[in-house]
């Protein structure tokens, strides 16, 4: 993992994991300049309120959700009226 990946990664989701935070505090002695700039970013916009502390769900989980409310169920509905 990279600054950069982890800052594109949490814009993408809004969400950034504790385990990625803790590496990002982890790994700052060894940042160059750039690096530094984009963690701080990242900060303050956890700050702002742009990206949350949290966990990032499954994509296929979603998918599955998706699939299930949009299509299953609305047959159901229509099925038993």
């Amino acid at each position: 993992m990279t600054v950069g990946e982890l800052f594109l990664e949490s814009i993408s989701s809004g969400v950034i994991t504790h385990t990625e935070l803790s590496w990002l505090t982890s790994q700052q002695a060894t940042f160059s300049r750039l690096e530094e700039a984009t963690a701080l970013r990242l900060g303050r916009l956890l700050d702002q309120g742009s990206i949350q502390l949290g966990c990032r769900l499954d994509p296929a989980k979603l998918r599955h959700d998706l699939v299930r409310e949009q299509w299953i169920e609305p047959l159901g509905r229509r099925r038993h009226h």
